[in-house]
């Protein structure tokens, strides 16, 4: 396999070269990965072992990212490789974010073939998710520039764990990312992703402040770790007054999994609860995620109430917005983005091959 050469790293020593990707800044030698496991020293320099091959790529609904309010009702084209640079022992991904069998690895294309390949599809977008795009920085920045030659839009689902200069670089190249916010408290990323808040919160800030990217968040909940009510009352006052009203906020529900298997699902109430607490505290637009709920899976007018988008899962049922995003009600602008007529791409699941 061919190893490409990755970027954001700087040498500490004759022996030693520094990753600056991440807040973890993994010092390696010789042959050394860093903690995501994709990044490796190699002849005295960095390189990216996961790029051109990934774990699969699939035509998803862009609901299922989750975006809401980023051209609603359309397909997407989503992949990932693998690796991850965090430590969750929760994560629904697992055999994705925490592998290191790179032999698994067998879907190889070019950032200029996916392009090619969402295009026919009828895709309006690429998605980089399934694992956590800012490992194959390179690799994606690449997809994107080759999917904006065709027209085509890209979006990250990521956990925001990045530091300054290649969060600027990747995010100026996107056009929408869901941040996955893991939780409003210092202790609970130590503890359970071996990282830390305040990047996550920077980049956040960063990419509603300072870019044109759409952006919503995702907060997984689970019992007796992050669902307290002092704590989410904390977030959803930070993300109204730090990021607006308008930022959508998506809560999912959290179900045993990988390491984390001593711990009941989330419960609806829990959940409910959650949603009245951002919805008081002045969030316009407020989902419930991983159960079925279509009052909660709905977007709703902050003017007049009206139900301007009516979902089922990942199923859009009832449209009445205009082509441009408006209320037809009142006329309202409801966030987002926007390219004529809601989608009906519903919940349909598509893998694709490459070859």
């Amino acid at each position: 396999m061919d190893l490409m050469k990755a970027r954001y790293w700087h040498r500490l020593d004759h022996e030693r070269i520094q990753c600056d990707l991440c807040p973890r800044f993994c010092k390696l030698k010789e042959g050394d990965r860093g903690l995501c496991f994709v990044r490796q020293s190699t002849r005295d320099a960095m390189e990216l072992t996961t790029y051109g091959r990934s774990s699969g790529f699939c035509v998803d609904p862009i609901e299922k990212k989750p975006l809401y309010h980023f051209l609603p009702g359309s397909p997407i084209l989503s992949f990932g490789t693998a690796g991850c640079n965090l430590t969750c022992p929760f994560c629904q991904n697992w055999d994705i974010s925490k592998s290191k069998e790179m032999d698994s690895l067998m879907a190889q294309a070019s950032p200029r073939r996916i392009a090619q390949v969402a295009k026919e599809e009828g895709c309006p977008s690429v998605a980089f998710t399934y694992n956590d795009p800012t490992i194959f920085i390179e690799y994606a920045m690449d997809t994107a520039d080759a999917c904006h030659e065709l027209g085509l839009k890209t979006v990250a689902v990521t956990a925001g764990y990045i530091t300054p200069e290649p969060r600027r670089d990747f995010f100026s190249k996107l056009d929408a990312a869901n941040v996955d916010l893991k939780s409003f408290r210092e202790e609970f990323y130590r503890k359970m992703c071996s990282a830390h808040l305040a990047p996550i919160l920077e980049t956040l800030e960063y990419i509603k402040k300072e870019t044109s990217c759409w952006l919503e968040i995702t907060t997984l909940l689970i019992p007796d770790e992050n669902d307290s009510e002092e704590e989410l009352t904390d977030l959803c006052e930070w993300v109204f007054s730090h990021l607006g009203a308008d930022v959508p906020l998506h809560f999912s529900a959290f179900h045993p999994d990988y390491k984390l298997l001593n711990r009941a699902a989330t419960p609806q109430l829990t959940l409910e609860r959650a949603r009245k607490i951002a919805l008081n505290t002045g969030l316009h637009y407020v989902y419930l995620g991983n159960v079925h709920d279509p009052e909660a899976d709905s977007t709703y007018c902050p003017n007049c109430r009206h139900q301007v988008i009516h979902r089922d899962w990942y199923q859009i049922l009832e449209s009445h917005l205009d082509p441009q995003g408006r209320c037809i009600n009142c006329h309202t602008q409801i966030s987002g983005v926007y390219q004529g007529p809601v989608g009906h791409w519903g919940r349909r699941r598509k893998p694709i091959s490459m070859n």
